[in-house]
């Protein structure tokens, strides 16, 4: 028997820290290569520490992106303020920009593409999972929702010049009690979040509980003893001069914050062949569409690949014991209704094109579909074709 009663955490970080600063250098990276090709092949990676960025990584796109180094050192200087660092340790005009990308693998590459009766294959092995659950209007866990929200709204705030105290490098945590399986309040609330030198601990602490109270449904702030701002007492040194920042580290912050399963792979520096990336994004969509259609108050589906092979190996459904229909026929209906091979995907959420930067923080789930594509993904357009496939 499942767990009705119980305290559940989720972990947000916002745009400027260390490993969302290189997340989002290496998305720009790959909206610049799609902008210029839509089948551009990129897999980047960033590290970010004191006044220095490396990027490293294999490509495939026109001589006037791959060969430009001073473009692609202009993509993460371009990155780096937008993100708000102009300090000393971490400055986007002056941090030592390397850039170390080199030729796709040709091993890769003829396994990827299409060519002959070889329909294109996925850029690697690997499973992949997609959630959604009734707990928020974007259907997603709430911890992770609430957590997003808290910090986002502190971005705004400091890039609008109404919080100018703030600092780009914060992470929040929101812990939720759970009563008969939904979530009804806070238990208890964190937020670290990088501050001027001469801003006093209450100023800071009052400024950020307006953004805590904004995001969280009224009434379900916690305990003043369980709101913790700044633990430590001080967060001035932040973002990649505090620690060092990778690519690639945050994969539960930006999917469901530890509610459900991670295949473990990366998003951010991927072009869209990469299943890691475009199969998460389409089993999201489709859990998504599966909650959105009323078959299940929750659902987990997992899809795995093969490099070089188009379509999935297999196609898992689990509604939680909340499920309208048998989870074997959802998983039929699933492949009725969407073209699950990497080109499929591609193909049907247009993802070969330059959406990446936005989503690099944040979270790449629960975000609103945007009228140039972005976040496709979390389109609720396949309700109807489901219930169809289903006979409902």
């Amino acid at each position: 028997m499942s767990l009705k009663d119980y305290l559940f955490t989720s972990e947000s970080v916002s745009e400027g820290h260390p490993d969302k600063v290189c997340d989002r250098i290496s998305d720009a990276v790959v909206d610049t290569f799609l902008a210029a090709d839509p089948v551009a092949r990129v897999a980047c990676e960033t590290l970010a520490t004191t006044n220095l960025v490396v990027l490293a990584g294999e490509v495939r796109g026109p001589a006037e992106v791959a060969e430009n180094k001073d473009l692609l050192v202009q993509v993460a200087r371009d990155a780096i303020r937008d993100i708000g660092y102009e300090q000393d340790g971490f400055h986007w005009q002056t941090a030592d920009v390397q850039v170390h990308l080199h030729a796709q693998s040709v091993d890769i590459a003829q396994g990827v593409d299409a060519a002959g009766n070889k329909d294109e294959g996925a850029g690697d092995q690997g499973i992949m999972f997609g959630y959604a659950c009734d707990e928020t209007d974007e259907l997603m866990p709430a911890p992770i929702a609430f957590s997003h929200r808290i910090l986002k709204s502190m971005a705004e705030a400091r890039k609008s010049g109404a919080a100018p105290i703030l600092g780009p490098d914060s992470k929040s945590q929101v812990t939720l009690r759970y009563v008969n399986g939904k979530p009804v309040g806070a238990t208890s609330v964190v937020v670290s979040t990088q501050h001027d030198a001469a801003a006093a601990s209450e100023e800071v602490r009052e400024l950020v509980r307006q953004h805590v109270l904004k995001a969280l449904p009224d009434g379900w702030m916690c305990p003043e003893d369980e709101f913790y701002v700044n633990p430590t007492g001080r967060f001035v040194i932040g973002g990649p001069d505090g620690d060092a920042g990778l690519t690639g580290r945050k994969i539960i912050v930006d999917t469901y914050g530890g509610a459900a399963p991670h295949g473990g792979g990366a998003f951010s520096g991927k072009d869209p062949t990469k299943v890691d990336r475009s199969a998460a994004y389409a089993a999201r969509y489709l859990a998504k569409n599966i909650v959105g259609a009323g078959l299940a108050r929750k659902c987990t589906i997992q899809l795995s690949y093969a490099i070089g092979v188009s379509k999935p190996l297999s196609v898992y459904v689990d509604t939680h014991g909340t499920g309208q229909a048998e989870e074997a026929a959802i998983a039929l209906a699933l492949r009725e209704v969407m073209n699950l091979s990497p080109r499929g995907i591609r193909e049907h959420l247009n993802l070969s094109r330059p959406i990446y930067a936005r989503s690099a923080a944040y979270g790449h789930f629960g975000r609103a579909p945007e009228d140039d594509g972005g976040f496709s993904w979390e389109r609720l357009d396949l309700v109807a074709d489901l219930k169809s496939a289903l006979g409902l």
